[in-house]
């Protein structure tokens, strides 16, 4: 009979592996118990050393894996080499713990684990030389054997990262070491690559002196663990060559070197150089001559450029080349903060990475986002560039090593500056932690509770480790971010910069005084926006002064004059300089009460005007902000399309045209809600509310047609082998859409007369894929998502279908939901015919002849019960749920369906796709009376009104009020409600949206 000891092993074993921080101790006590563990199962070292590691579950796993990759031979010796010695162990399971990636590279490299052995006092920070030595050995010798020189470089590049990451986890480096130590074994890998470069192509090497300049993080020896190489190249032509032919050959060699530190083999990658820093960037030459380079940058360099050379530093190639380079350039990177306006621009630079991220990801983001490392960084570098021309002790590279110089000479406080250094090393050893578990680029905080365990633990923080993580980030971003301000707006700066500042019209404590009576809520800082717009002896200073005082006062008309006065200053620091902007603002009235509307009312029409500022025209011109049609839209959108190089060069066009008639339309709606001096506040809610819809559906349906066209034209040209058509559904259908609608579509196609039908639906496929793709690549323009998920079998279903294969799965398999569906179906782009045809085919269904059953009509009021009892988010107010909440949109518009499906075969006017068109049709013909069908309007109207101001506020959608006070504040102002009653419109929206519910239970559930 079996005794239950092992139970009890088992449970001993368990719990002693909880209490080392495993988190699956089933699955590591299974690990233990296998025959390559038994000689150390029980020691308490190897578990000791285990536990403190980021995370013990994954070092154990790797170091499994390493123990059967080694073999039989070599298994003894690396657990008893583990147990015995300390500096091993710790920097084995420490890299294991905190690196799933160099787990996996030991895994496949098992006789890597030798290399973190040796503990010489030469080994704790090597530098470039160093690297050179172990690169070398890796690539021409033995351990090169039996790989091309690219791989074996790769190799060797992980090798060396290992001993980096060891001593980075172990704290036998800080942070700055570490990233010192990465951008030096950068350095090595890229001489390598240039190496193996000259090797392949010997007669290129023999023509020209080819120099690397590293910039970026690698030029400031500040790498991450995953970054690209920011780089520049110079070359000139070795004595008697041709400077042409030393060029291309220079070209050759550098394009050779990228492609061997980029491309990806069976070996991984190493990481990507990117050559963009260059003059004219992309578009530019990727080599040019030191000539070529001063031309450039004496002529047509933007003030970016210049801060971008703080970093410059000579790193592979002709070394004495590339210190002529930056010994030619650095004069001029001292002169920059004299360029006109150089402070506004370099804060617009930095307004406008952060107003770039996702909305999604703003709250995540390390590196860009408010509180960030980018924060610091440029706070710092604009301080150097203000300050370094005269004080040559600032001119470092390093963003630490800078801060600690501007403290010295007292440019920064001290306690400012210690605290920036400490948050810049916390922020950067997240950042690294982040990156290294996959050796992935990231800079975003994980979200998941596992993630944030490892990346605490892997930080010292093993006591409540995800808590302490979160408070210990978010204190730090709020101490850069406070500090970033302080440092960046400083109107020091300014006066520095400009030397002979301007005096302001108002007195420093007068402004204060008058800003707190207008209702600013920061008049600090907005004290701060006006000096910084009004300093100076400028055209622009001096038209500025002059505006800003009725300025604050349109602002302060406003839920937040504080943004408006802000965002007033970002359009004017990017049109500052424009002739035109400055005669709209002093000569056109309406122009600048106008644009104080449109910035002081949320979020989002001051995005979509900062993306292109030009647009502030559109506020001045003779029906500027009136919509323009479908047509004018398609015919604009189609030819710019036309004239693009590519498809995604096009579709950015397209976008580029949408985003300014977002504006258009929104600055419109903004200007009709709130009102100007010289024209009312818009009365007719209805009539606004329609024409908001009608301007976003042409205009996403024109930008659907140029995308079709884009993604036609780019794989076959004039004609697709197959007619296309879009059928726009939902909002997009009824031309209703809000400012953050996806476009509901359905997708057909019918193959052309001489085209195979195999074929012509792989096309229709390809073609319909490439829109998706192309609307919502990354890019500052807001994306079209396309949602097809309301076609035949949902998800599941083909992309697209032919004409007759929607008939057939219409004539036998269509539910009454979809029928339903398709009321709002309406051709918005490609095949005119087609889609009329698609018309003719659905409109059977949709207003079925002599009405619905009755059995079609329960079924319909019991998905209409179920959406209320299940799709309502959880913890939303039922009250005030702009959608799904009671009395909301879906209530009226399922009411108003009801009423098309059963009636519209024999009354004309319910055969609409438009929810308000529908009901006064429904009035018209006696099915409502005058009563109910006012309350639903009112209530539809109000519904769609709040969710379109909710997006104007936040610049994202939502179905409910917002919390934040202010925000609040801003939607109840584009309502129509003034300061302090916010109640009485919460108050008004109850009350009618429960009389709308109250008809939606007689007329739909007959209740």
């Amino acid at each position: 009979m079996a005794l239950p000891a092992p139970q009890g092993r088992r449970s001993s074993t368990f719990t002693r592996l909880l209490r080392h921080g495993f988190t699956d101790p089933s699955a590591a006590a299974r690990l233990l118990d296998t025959p390559e563990f038994s000689p150390v199962r029980d020691d308490s070292v190897l578990l000791e050393a285990l536990g403190g590691t980021a995370d013990p579950d994954l070092a154990l796993l790797g170091l499994a894996r390493l123990v059967e990759a080694v073999g039989p031979d070599e298994q003894q010796e690396l657990l008893s080499t583990l147990v015995a010695a300390k500096p091993l162990r710790d920097r084995l399971l420490g890299v294991m713990g905190a690196s799933e990636a160099l787990a996996d590279h030991l895994a496949r490299h098992p006789a890597d684990w030798r290399s973190l052995v040796t503990y010489e006092s030469v080994d704790l920070h090597p530098t470039t030389p160093e690297f050179e030595q172990a690169l070398a050995e890796g690539i021409w010798g033995e351990r090169g054997g039996g790989r091309s020189r690219a791989d074996a470089l790769r190799v060797a590049y992980r090798r060396s990262l290992l001993g980096i990451v060891a001593r980075d986890v172990c704290g036998t480096t800080d942070v700055a070491e570490a990233a010192a130590e990465l951008a030096d074994l950068a350095t090595a890998t890229v001489r390598a690559a240039l190496q193996i470069s000259y090797e392949e192509a010997p007669g290129d090497a023999a023509v020209c002196r080819l120099a690397v300049i590293g910039m970026g993080k690698c030029g400031a020896r500040e790498l991450n663990y995953v970054s690209d190489v920011d780089v520049i190249f110079v070359a000139e032509g070795k004595e008697g060559v041709d400077e042409a032919k030393a060029l291309q050959a220079a070209t050759r060699l550098a394009s050779r070197m990228m492609r061997v530190c980029s491309d990806v083999t069976i070996e991984g990658t190493i990481w990507p150089v990117d050559a963009n820093l260059r003059p004219e960037g992309r578009n530019g030459p990727l080599v040019r001559t030191l000539s070529s380079h001063l031309a450039y940058y004496q002529r047509w360099a933007k003030t970016w450029e210049f801060q971008a050379l703080l970093k410059a530093r000579p790193m592979a190639g002709d070394l004495d080349l590339g210190q002529a380079y930056v010994d030619a350039l650095s004069p001029m990177v001292w002169q920059a903060a004299e360029r006109e306006n150089f402070v506004a621009d370099v804060r617009q630079m930095r307004r406008r990475v952060i107003d770039n991220i996702p909305a999604d990801r703003v709250e995540r983001e390390l590196k860009l986002g408010p509180g960030g490392l980018r924060d610091v960084e440029f706070a710092v570098q604009l301080l150097q560039l203000v300050h370094g021309r005269s004080d040559p002790t600032l001119r470092s590279a390093s963003t630490l090593d800078a801060l600690a110089a501007l403290a010295a000479g007292g440019y920064v406080g001290r306690q400012d500056a210690a605290a920036l250094d400490t948050a810049y090393r916390f922020l950067r050893a997240l950042e690294h932690r982040i990156q290294l578990f996959r050796m992935r680029r990231t800079h975003l905080m994980p979200e998941e509770e596992t993630d944030l365990r490892r990346l605490a633990r892997s930080l010292g923080l093993f006591t409540e480790p995800v808590d302490t993580l979160r408070k210990e980030w978010k204190w730090h971003a709020r101490e850069v971010r406070r500090l970033h301000e302080k440092l960046f707006y400083r109107p020091l700066l300014d006066a520095v910069a400009h030397l002979e500042p301007g005096e302001a019209r108002l007195s420093a404590k007068a402004a204060g005084h008058r800003l707190e009576a207008l209702g600013y809520a920061d008049p600090v800082a907005a004290l701060r926006h006006l000096e910084a717009l009004a300093s100076g002896v400028t055209r622009k200073a001096a038209i500025q002064r002059t505006l800003l005082p009725v300025l604050l006062a349109w602002f302060a008309d406003s839920a937040d004059p504080d943004a408006g006065l802000l965002n007033f200053r970002k359009v004017s620091d990017a049109l500052g300089k424009t002739p035109w902007y400055l005669r709209l603002l002093r000569d056109e009235g309406a122009a600048a009460e106008n644009l104080a509307r449109v910035l002081s009312a949320g979020r989002l029409a001051p995005d979509l005007l900062l993306r292109a500022p030009e647009a502030v025209a559109l506020l001045g011109a003779t029906d500027g902000l009136k919509p323009r049609g479908r047509s004018a839209l398609e015919q604009e959108v189609l030819a710019a399309v036309g004239r693009a190089e590519g498809a995604e060069a096009a579709v950015a066009v397209a976008r580029g045209v949408r985003r300014r008639e977002l504006f258009r339309t929104a600055a419109a709606d903004v200007i009709g809600a709130y009102g100007t001096e010289g024209k009312p506040a818009e009365q007719d809610h209805g009539h606004a509310i329609d024409a908001v819809g009608s301007a976003v559906s042409d205009l996403n349906a024109a930008t659907l047609a140029g995308a079709l066209r884009a993604a036609v034209r780019e794989q076959w040209g004039d004609t697709l082998p197959t007619r296309f058509a879009v059928i726009g559904m939902g909002r997009f259908g009824g031309r209703e859409m809000g400012y953050g609608s996806d476009a509901d579509v359905l997708f057909v196609h019918e193959p052309r007369e001489d085209a195979d039908e195999q074929d012509a639906a792989k096309a229709a496929h390809a073609v319909a894929n490439a829109m998706r793709r192309l609307l919502q690549l990354p890019s500052a323009d807001p994306p079209l998502p396309i949602d097809a998920d309301l076609r035949p079998e949902g998800r599941s279903g083909p992309l697209v279908r032919t004409l007759a294969s929607y008939a057939a799965y219409y004539r036998r398999w269509s539910l009454v939901w979809e029928a339903q569906a398709l009321l709002r179906a309406e051709p918005v782009a490609g095949d005119d015919d087609l889609g009329r045809r698609f018309i003719d085919l659905i409109d059977p269904l949709r207003y079925p002849a002599e009405g619905l059953g009755e059995d079609a009509v329960r079924e319909i009021r019991r998905l209409k019960a179920r959406m209320e009892s299940e799709r309502l988010p959880r913890g939303a107010d039922p009250t005030t749920h702009a959608k799904l909440g009671r009395g909301g949109l879906s209530d009226v518009e399922w009411t108003v369906q009801l009423l098309q499906m059963r009636y519209g075969w024999e009354i004309p006017g319910l055969r609409t796709t438009r929810t308000r068109e529908a009901l006064a049709a429904a009035h018209a013909a006696g099915l409502i009376g005058t009563e109910d069908a006012q309350i639903l309007d009112e209530a539809w109207v109000l519904a769609a009104r709040v969710r379109n101001a909710v997006m104007l506020v936040r610049g994202r959608p939502g179905d409910t009020f917002p919390t934040d006070g202010r925000e609040l504040a801003a939607v109840g102002r584009y309502l129509g409600y003034e300061e302090g009653h916010v109640g009485d419109m919460l108050d008004d929206y109850r009350r009618i949206t429960r009389r709308a519910r109250a008809v939606v239970e007689e007329l739909f559930y007959e209740g």
